[in-house]
C-alpha cells in the first residue's frame, strides 16, 4: 500500500508498506480521502513543535470499513462509510478524569505525535470509529476540522439571545460560525479575505468585517448597539487577533480560544476584571461535536464544495502544500484522495 510521509523540513515522500490486518478489537479502514489541516503544514514548515520526526500526517479521515476483528461490535460492518476520532486519552489524568477526555494532558493526534491516515489502509481501535451514514467518503473528511469549531462554541454555552464574533474563516472558524448559527445566534466573521467572509455569510454569519480595510472596532459598536459581542472566537492565534478578542468581547462577556499563537501574546488583565470575563480553551472535539457535524452535514444544506480547494492524489501532496504555503489565505482544505 501506499503511505504519504514528511519526512524532513519541506519534503513530503510516497513510500510502499504492508497492508496492514485487523487484529481483536480493531477495524481496518480503506482510507478514502485525508485533509491536510493547519497542523500538517506547520510540520512541514518545520514550525509544529509537537509532530513526531518522520510523522504520517492526517487526523481529517474519510473511509470505508474493510473489516472487522473479533469482537468488535456488531453495529460496525464491512462497506459502511465513517470517520474517526483521531485523538487519544489516557483515562487517569486530571481532564480525563472529570470527563474531558478530549483535553487529555497525554494525548496524542494521528499525524502529529503518532503516525496518521494518509495510507491506503490502516487499523484502529473499534472505539475510535465513528459511523457516518448518507455523508460520502470525501465529505467525512471535513467532519473532524468543523466539529473543533463546533466544540468552541460548546464551550462558550451559545444561545439565542448572544452576538458571537469569529475571528478566522477557517475550515474550524467555519465550523463554529455555522454551530453558533444553529444555536440561534447572531455571527459577525473576521477575516482579511473578502472570499472567505462571503462563503462565511452563506453559512450563516449575519455579518462580515473585513478587518483589513474596515475599522474593527467602529463596525462592532455599529453592529452591537455600543456593547460588544458577548461572545468572541478567536480561531486564528495571532497577536492582534487574541488582543482584539479581549478588547472587543462585551463587558461580562465569554473569550473562546481555539488558535496556537506562535508567540507570547500580551494582554490587558486589566479587561479580565473590569470587564469580568470568562475566557476559555478549547481543544479538540468530543464524540458529541462530532455527532453533531454529522447531523449537520446529512442535512445537505452545507455547500462542501466550496470548503475544499483541492483533491490532490498521493503523488501530487507535495505541490499541494507547496501551494498552500505560497497562498495560505485562500485554502479552506487540500484532500488527498486515495481512491
Amino acid at each position: 500500500m501506499r503511505l504519504v510521509r514528511i519526512p524532513k523540513l519541506e519534503t513530503i515522500t510516497v513510500e510502499e508498506a504492508p497492508k496492514p490486518q485487523a487484529g481483536q478489537g480493531q477495524v481496518l479502514l480503506k482510507i478514502g480521502y485525508v485533509g491536510f489541516c493547519g497542523s500538517d503544514l506547520n510540520t512541514f514548515l518545520g514550525r509544529n513543535l509537537m509532530a513526531k520526526d518522520a510523522v504520517i500526517p492526517g487526523h481529517e479521515i474519510g473511509a470505508t470499513i474493510e473489516s472487522v476483528g473479533a469482537d468488535v461490535p456488531a453495529h460496525l460492518k464491512p462497506g459502511m462509510t465513517v470517520t474517526v476520532n483521531p485523538y487519544t486519552s489516557c483515562g487517569h489524568c486530571a481532564a480525563c478524569r472529570s470527563g474531558h477526555s478530549n483535553a487529555c494532558e497525554f494525548n496524542e493526534t494521528l499525524g502529529v505525535q503518532r503516525d496518521g491516515a494518509m495510507r491506503d489502509y490502516m487499523v484502529l481501535p473499534w472505539e475510535k470509529i465513528i459511523p457516518a451514514p448518507g455523508i460520502s467518503p470525501r465529505d467525512c473528511a471535513l467532519i473532524e476540522p468543523m466539529s473543533v469549531g463546533f466544540h468552541a462554541v460548546s464551550r462558550a454555552q451559545v444561545t439565542d439571545s448572544d452576538t458571537v464574533l469569529v475571528f478566522g474563516c477557517g475550515m474550524i472558524g467555519v465550523g463554529a460560525i455555522v454551530r453558533a448559527s444553529l444555536r440561534g445566534a447572531t455571527v459577525i466573521a473576521v477575516d482579511l479575505d473578502d472570499e472567505k467572509l462571503a462563503l462565511a455569510r452563506r453559512l450563516g454569519a449575519a455579518h462580515t468585517v473585513n478587518s483589513k480595510t474596515q475599522d474593527l472596532h467602529t463596525t462592532l459598536m455599529e453592529l452591537t448597539g455600543g456593547m460588544g459581542p458577548t461572545v468572541v472566537v478567536e480561531a486564528v492565534g495571532s497577536i492582534p487577533t487574541y488582543q482584539a478578542a479581549i478588547s472587543e468581547v462585551a463587558f461580562s462577556g465569554r473569550v473562546v480560544c481555539i488558535g496556537y499563537s506562535k508567540s507570547d501574546v500580551t494582554l490587558p488583565t486589566s479587561l479580565f476584571v473590569k470587564k469580568e470575563l470568562n475566557i476559555h480553551g478549547s481543544r479538540n472535539a468530543t464524540p458529541m461535536d462530532f455527532e453533531a457535524v454529522i447531523r449537520y452535514l446529512q442535512k445537505g444544506t452545507c455547500p462542501k464544495d466550496e470548503l475544499i480547494s483541492a483533491c490532490v492524489r498521493p503523488d501530487q501532496a507535495l505541490s499541494a502544500m507547496q501551494h498552500w504555503v505560497s497562498a495560505p489565505g485562500k485554502i479552506f482544505r487540500i484532500l488527498v484522495d486515495f481512491n
